[in-house]
């Protein structure tokens, strides 16, 4: 039997009318507009007819005062939603017009009670006959009888599926195989794309400079070592669905987030309190397969698809080592800390972890695409009460206001290198820099442009390997600092569960750096978008 285990019954979640219905591995969480008098929760099966009609049947009614303080829902008497009498291919609960029934209720839920049946979660305003938001997912009964039948079995799924480079990927039916020692299997809920996965993608030279968090192996000076077919993917969030042996840590139901390096625990990096660059999972973008055998879990027809950075999330299952999943709260929307796995935290660990600006400083930003809007995105809940924005691009600038930028500086309005433009603006230079781009003379500016006795600037950004940073050494005597970063020293498994719970607590704002959203179907207009430079983050749905 379903059951809703928290009808608006806590004053966090009654504050933002939260409704919550929890799952035996999963919570998913909807919110709406307060409602202005009492709440009734319909919740009923959905069945499909051979005529591809829906119909309703009820499970259980509950009842529940909006006030903060009030106990339990208490039940009520079942009711009968009319027949709808949309198409079956209508992706959701359609919406049961002309019930008068429904008419009485200011919102109602429809869950499936089937055991093998999808769940389509739909809140919608009756007055208005506006759908609020609307979820897929899988309930109680049927993941749990799913978990329990896939364990230890070969999994077929869909995958998106890169053949050759630059070409678009392909939907494809491949199979996933169960998880060997120390690996554990996870549904990816939601992807999303990254820069460093249209990298590798692309199989270009590797001339441009990247982010730092991306570490590039090449083969010679021409460029990377293309690997083909592959599953990219590396920004995802999941639910366990099996683990292998020796995983203590995680279990079926575990909510996680992938992650392109991993924490081991075990070797002296992990252990020391001063690293985050585990010397057994570090990142390799050159490997293909798991780390343990040496062999890849994915194949179709019998023959290995590649994977990417040990996490492969452009698949409806992957198979990851333990120690690069992030365990965190189930009542974190998965729609929205997905993105954190990735060059959001390298951003804002970068600020808050390494450059630690005080409250009231100044700070500049070198670079405002995803990371360095994240970098400025620390600052601002560090306090600084300047953060200035340095970019050759200027049609950035209005949405980097959103992130706490308060200045712009365009290099190529200047006719004198940028950091004495920033030093005149701030009496003598900036209190912290971080510099996002990895271009190697950005990195000598924001160097250059801190304060001298107690500047620190990072450097996140990653050059072209056989570029020079070249400064005069006085400005080391000067009590200047430079320092680089890689994750924004956050251990994955320790620390990232504790950027989840800032974005709980309101104190990080993740909504805005997702731009665009996709269906997993569509996953290539996420590429296009981002290839365009009009996307921070395209969210992909794998559910849809």
């Amino acid at each position: 039997m379903w059951t809703i285990a928290e009808q608006l019954s806590s004053d966090d979640r009654t504050r933002d009318c939260c409704i919550t219905v929890v799952f035996s591995h999963a919570i998913s969480c909807e919110k709406a507009a307060p409602p202005s008098s009492p709440v009734r929760f319909t919740v009923a099966t959905r069945s499909q007819s051979s005529s591809g009609s829906f119909h309703h049947r009820p499970v259980r009614a509950w009842r529940h005062e909006a006030a903060r303080d009030a106990a339990a829902a208490s039940a009520t008497t079942p009711h009968t939603p009319a027949k709808c009498t949309a198409s079956g291919a209508n992706d959701g609960c359609p919406l049961p017009h002309g019930s008068s029934c429904w008419n009485s209720h200011r919102k109602a839920i429809y869950i499936s009670e089937e055991e093998e049946e999808e769940v389509f979660i739909t809140v919608i305003n009756s007055s208005s006959s506006e759908v609020i938001s609307r979820r897929r997912g899988r309930g109680a009964a049927s993941t749990t009888a799913a978990m329990a039948s896939t364990a230890g079995s070969i999994i077929p799924c869909k995958a998106a599926v890169a053949w050759e480079a630059g070409k678009p990927l392909v939907i494809e039916q491949v199979e996933v195989a169960p998880p060997k020692a120390m690996e554990v299997r996870v549904k990816i809920k939601y992807t999303s794309l990254c820069h460093t996965d249209v990298y590798f993608w692309e199989a270009k030279a590797c001339l441009l400079p990247l982010p730092r968090y991306l570490i590039i192996l090449c083969t010679d000076s021409a460029g990377q070592t293309p690997l083909f077919p592959r599953i990219f993917g590396h920004e995802a969030a999941g639910i366990v669905e099996s683990v292998g042996e020796g995983v203590k840590d995680l279990e079926v139901g575990d909510h996680v987030l992938p992650v392109f390096t991993g924490e081991c625990k075990e070797c002296a990096q992990c252990k020391s309190q001063e690293s985050n660059i585990c010397d057994l999972l570090r990142i390799n973008t050159d490997r293909g397969v798991m780390i343990g055998d040496g062999n890849a879990r994915f194949s179709k027809n019998g023959n290995p698809i590649y994977h990417f950075l040990g996490t492969s999330t452009f698949s409806e299952y992957t198979v990851i080592h333990v120690g690069c999943l992030a365990k965190i709260d189930k009542s974190a929307p998965l729609d929205k800390v997905c993105v954190l796995s990735c060059g959001i935290s390298t951003g804002l660990g970068a600020t808050l972890n390494v450059a630690k600006p005080k409250r009231g400083s100044t700070v500049a930003i070198f670079g405002l695409g995803a990371v360095g809007l994240a970098a400025a995105e620390g600052a601002r809940i560090a306090g600084a009460s300047r953060i200035i924005g340095v970019d050759l691009n200027p049609s950035r600038f209005e949405g980097a206001k959103k992130f706490g930028v308060t200045e712009f500086v365009n290099p190529k309005d200047h006719d004198r290198p940028v950091q004495e433009v920033i030093a005149e603006m701030t009496n003598g230079g900036v209190d912290r820099s971080v510099e996002c781009t990895g271009n190697v003379k950005a990195m000598m500016s924001a160097f250059e442009c801190v304060h001298d006795g107690w500047g620190v600037a990072v450097l996140v950004g990653v050059p072209n390997k056989d570029d020079m940073f070249m400064t005069k050494p006085v400005n080391l005597l000067n009590e200047r600092t430079l320092r680089g970063t890689f994750f924004g020293n956050y251990k994955p498994r320790t620390d990232l569960p504790s950027v989840v719970d800032m974005y709980m607590k309101k104190q990080l704002e993740v909504e805005k750096f997702i731009t665009h959203r996709v269906p997993f179907s569509d996953i290539n207009k996420a590429f296009d978008y981002m290839l365009k430079g009009e996307s921070l983050r395209c969210l992909v749905s794998m559910d849809e």
